[in-house]
């Protein structure tokens, strides 16, 4: 019924007029004013009444310009399309980012490109390389003293809590990102008194918070500065670069279908919704503390873009939430820690796995996102 009183509107609108001047003409209701001001004209002045006094003088507020080149022109102008903002020139291919107390650096580069600039910077700064594993990705240096730095680094170490009298190593690892052709740097530090020969091992996350902070800090801006001049490629990593892929699609042990990403939940649940944010469906709800986004593969994400127009309005093309909800098939997408990794699944419900393939089509299109 809404549709058709739409096209019985619309069919009295067009019957009681003889043509669509009135509507787009040059003076319709709808016509192009983006000349008018072409024809505006220059008010007197605003004066006040006699025996008024102010104590700042009244300035017009839409002074006309001095230095118009011609203020005679006239017809129709057409306003230049404005150029696009160009995001590449300031976007960097280093950032720095957080959880909790770790910090990292995520670069828009594989970790063959970042390979070389990360060694470039510790050896820039008196560091001196112990070992290096380019296979892996990870590379250490040996114990030094911060005498034996540069001035800035060992300024820096001593703020972040080194003491003078003691020596330091660090471990670097670098990791390909969820992303596709991006890398993140992780840097652990270790510390013993001068002279002790005691084997410190690294732990897996820092615990010489102030230290390492001060190493990422200092690495992400000669990063920076080393990738506007451009970069070199360890080969070396590129071809035998063997840390496991951080995305994979698997079947659990009951043959569900699951999506394993090798990185913390808090990082994983940004990257993920993210993903879904992308696809085919719409987002309908969130459990951040249960770890579950809740989805309806029957309805196309929300986009700003994609509101109906006058037409579509008209015709009541908008479904209705009856509608929606006849046709809605809904499911709930779980982030589960597992070890050291995060496993996405599918579900119907909390007590029942969504269909093979429909589970499968989901995860596959995160998968496809996260590159």
């Amino acid at each position: 019924m809404k549709r058709l009183a739409g096209l019985s509107a619309l069919a009295l609108i067009i019957s009681s007029t003889s043509g669509c001047g009135w509507i787009w003409g040059p003076e319709g209701y709808f016509r192009d004013r983006g000349s008018d001001y072409l024809e505006a004209q220059p008010t007197k002045p605003m004066e006040l009444p006699p025996g008024v006094n102010v104590a700042k003088r009244l300035d017009p507020l839409l002074p006309i310009p001095r230095n118009v080149a011609d203020d005679t022109a006239k017809g129709e102008y057409v306003v230049p399309r404005p150029q696009p903002i160009s995001a590449v020139a300031d976007a960097s291919d280093y950032s720095l980012q957080k959880s909790g107390d770790s910090r990292w650096i995520v670069a828009q580069r594989p970790p063959a490109e970042v390979w070389p600039v990360a060694v470039q910077f510790f050896q820039d700064n008196g560091f001196r390389i112990d070992e290096q594993r380019p296979q892996t990705g990870e590379f250490t240096t040996a114990w030094q003293q911060g005498s034996e730095l540069s001035a800035t680094m060992a300024k820096r170490l001593q703020a972040g809590g080194v003491a003078a009298d003691s020596e330091a190593r660090v471990r670097v690892r670098i990791e390909p990102g969820v992303q596709r052709n991006t890398s993140e740097v992780y840097v652990v530090s270790a510390e013993r008194p001068a002279g002790s020969t005691a084997n410190v091992d690294f732990t897996n996350r820092s615990v010489n918070t102030g230290v390492d902070s001060a190493l990422v800090d200092e690495m992400l801006a000669s990063m920076s500065r080393i990738s506007e001049k451009g970069g070199s490629v360890s080969l070396l990593a590129a071809r035998d670069y063997d840390t496991p892929s951080r995305v994979s699609l698997t079947e659990d042990g009951s043959g569900n279908v699951v999506l394993n990403l090798g990185e913390d939940l808090d990082r994983a649940w940004a990257s993920v919704g993210r993903a879904l944010e992308q696809g085919p469906w719409r987002v309908e709800d969130i459990n951040r503390s249960l770890g579950l986004y809740y989805i309806n593969v029957a309805e196309k994400a929300e986009r700003k873009d994609d509101e109906p127009g006058f037409f579509g309005k008209l015709f009541g093309s908008k479904p209705t939430k009856e509608e929606i909800e006849t046709r809605a098939e809904r499911y709930q997408v779980r982030l589960s820690k597992v070890g050291e990794s995060v496993q996405v699944t599918v579900e119907k419900n909390i007590n029942t796995v969504a269909p093979a393939e429909t589970a499968r089509k989901v995860l596959g299109v995160i998968q496809d996102n996260l590159g």
